[in-house]
């Protein structure tokens, strides 16, 4: 079987060259991911306001869906709690409504249609413009919205349609209400989140989550806290996801539309993030395109199987990777162990108290607040474009109602920035000296003060639209500074027409001065974009770009002098057509040299072309 024919459907290759070896392998990584993935699912259910069994069902359909068309082989797919506050903030004004889980499904077939297309059209790399400075922003300020927003649930303090206010009056309201406070919930949320931390010290494999939801069961039956105000899950039904049409009005699609495009770029951030980070590790090469695909699939088709959005979970695949998994059947074997728990444990379900899965948030969003890399991105700089970035985001996430125009304006002020910082046109200056040893070396220059007879102008990086005025005003200052200016171009990734223009006018002014410019250095691209500007013509010389400073400057021999470069040239029959010689025979005479301590230095016979 010819493998590339499948390339956009990765199962296949697995299962082709899946070997027995693997299974058991896989199957212990599949069964601790699913320990983990049960009351997170459930929990993360809770986050987005609807009924944990959702939050069962997208474990299932997205980890095994994600799996096999996705490009990671160790990424896990299902519910996470940056999207679920997504989701939530989305959702928060219509989940009163009547056909607000229609809505909801509908917009994770959205969701998902939108992924599709990213990867479609391949836009993989504009992933990109999505700065990680605004991703440690988001997920802080996300960590702090879950925290606050759980309040409530481990407090056991009702709050009539909590699921439509925003966190902060929630926030209000349960500070209000304070003296409502049920101390047995309060208690065993407590008691969840102690065994949670108490099993990541003893051995972070250990299944802290489940163990802290199971023990307070138990407690609960034994003393019947539920008859004390304890709330707890409720029933959950003993089936498999069901089969069910979206339904699609044009009127829910307008609501829920500025919520899927957030989820959609968000949910493809987190997956290839978490997927580039286990592939630094297991060597995997990581196709984006080809993981937007993935999660597309995996959310249109979970659309119909009463789903939420899904993306990459970094817990669980993290777990599902350093607990032995080999291939992509370890994820899809984890959603199967789920779908059968679901099946034949589902009434035991209905204990589960809903202060401990609060704690299980809580532990949760308080690992979300990267505190290392937060201090790392300020110690690069309090006010640098990544410190300002990561803080407004942060801030616009906890603040902002609509959590969606958070992330869009975390990414506007991240481009922003970036410009800001891109619009400088960084130009260095150097002057040639030769050595003892006749090698030729350069003298770099902060400024210059005085004129000289040749200056080396060094230009660099992206020079556009962006930057073309600060290059203009750094090399007007440098015109009459010297009788020769080379431009040397070859760190320059990209030239556009004002920054052209800007060159242009360059040369013409140092033509006015009675000096002469050479461009030297430019890479095949930009040689291409200069010919095509017709810049020889300006320059009134036939020559290439693409000579290198080295090529020019060995033609000449050259001296140095009080710190300054002077420069001779004597004329020569065997160099009188030389390019070299006509360029440089009239710069003795500038009025930067000091005749009385010129050397007479001589071509070589070599000439430049």
């Amino acid at each position: 079987m010819n493998l590339t024919r499948f390339r956009y459907i990765p199962i296949i290759g697995t299962l082709k060259n899946y070997k027995k070896e693997y299974f058991t392998k896989d199957l212990i990584a599949a069964l601790t991911v699913a320990v983990v993935a049960i009351p997170q699912s459930m929990a993360y259910a809770l986050i987005a306001g609807v009924n944990p069994v959702y939050g069962l069902y997208t474990a299932i359909i997205s980890s095994i869906l994600g799996s096999m068309f996705g490009s990671s082989k160790h990424l896990v797919t299902g519910p996470t709690n940056a999207i679920c506050l997504l989701v939530a903030a989305s959702m928060r004004n219509y989940m009163g409504l009547d056909n607000a889980y229609q809505m909801l499904f509908l917009m994770t077939l959205l969701v998902g249609a939108l992924q599709m297309l990213y990867g479609i059209i391949k836009l993989g790399k504009v992933i990109n413009f999505v700065s990680h400075s605004v991703i440690v922003g988001f997920t802080a300020g996300a960590g702090v919205l879950i925290a606050l927003g759980q309040l409530n649930t481990i407090l056991s303090i009702s709050i009539k349609n909590s699921a439509q206010l925003p966190t902060m009056e929630k926030l209000y309201y349960v500070l209000t209400h304070i003296s409502q406070t049920n101390y047995y919930a309060l208690g065993l949320g407590l008691l969840t989140i102690a065994i949670i931390l108490i099993c990541k010290k003893i051995n972070k494999n250990l299944p802290g989550a489940l163990i802290g939801i199971v023990i307070p069961i138990l407690i609960i039956v034994m003393f019947g806290l539920d008859q004390k105000g304890v709330k707890l899950t409720g029933a959950i039904p003993s089936s498999l996801p069901p089969f069910k049409m979206v339904q699609f009005s044009f009127d829910s699609l307008n609501k829920v539309f500025s919520g899927a495009v957030a989820i959609s770029i968000i949910g493809l951030v987190e997956a290839i993030s978490i997927s580039k980070s286990i592939a630094s590790t297991s060597r995997q090469k990581i196709d984006a395109n080809q993981e937007f695909m993935g999660q597309g699939i995996s959310n249109i088709i979970s659309s119909f199987f009463q789903c939420f959005p899904s993306s990459g979970s970094f817990t669980r695949s993290a777990i599902n990777y350093y607990n032995g998994a080999v291939t992509r059947m370890a994820a899809i074997m984890s959603g199967i162990v789920i779908a059968i728990v679901l099946l034949f444990f589902a009434p035991y379900a209905q204990y589960i108290p809903n202060p401990c899965l609060a704690g299980v948030i809580l532990v949760t969003a308080y690992s979300l607040i990267d505190q290392e890399e937060i201090k790392r991105i300020v110690k690069l700089g309090k006010f640098s474009s990544d410190s300002l970035a990561m803080a407004i985001t942060c801030l616009a996430t906890i603040l902002m109602p609509d959590l969606d125009y958070a992330i869009y304006s975390g990414i506007v002020i991240s481009i922003i920035l970036y410009l800001k910082d891109t619009n400088k046109a960084p130009v260095r200056l150097f002057i040639p000296i030769l050595e003892e040893d006749s090698r030729i070396s350069r003298q770099e220059l902060e400024v210059i003060d005085n004129k000289t007879d040749l200056l080396i102008i060094q230009l660099e990086g992206h020079l556009y639209f962006g930057s073309a005025f600060d290059l203009e005003q750094k090399l007007d200052n440098l015109v009459g500074k010297a009788k020769l200016c080379i431009l040397k171009m070859e760190n320059v990734s990209s030239l556009d027409a004002t920054a052209i223009n800007a060159l242009k006018i360059f040369i013409k002014s140092v033509k006015r001065y009675g000096g002469e410019t050479i461009i030297c250095g430019a890479r095949p691209k930009i040689n291409t974009i200069l010919l095509k500007a017709n810049l020889e013509k300006e320059l009134e010389r036939d020559y290439k770009f693409t000579l290198s400073e080295e090529e020019i400057l060995n033609s000449v021999a050259i001296t140095t002098e009080n710190e300054r470069t002077v420069l001779s040239c004597e004329k020569d029959n065997s160099v009188v057509n030389n390019f070299a010689y006509h360029l440089l025979q009239s710069v003795t005479n500038f009025n930067g040299g000091n005749s009385s301590n010129k050397k007479t230095t001589y071509l070589e016979n070599s000439s430049v072309n």
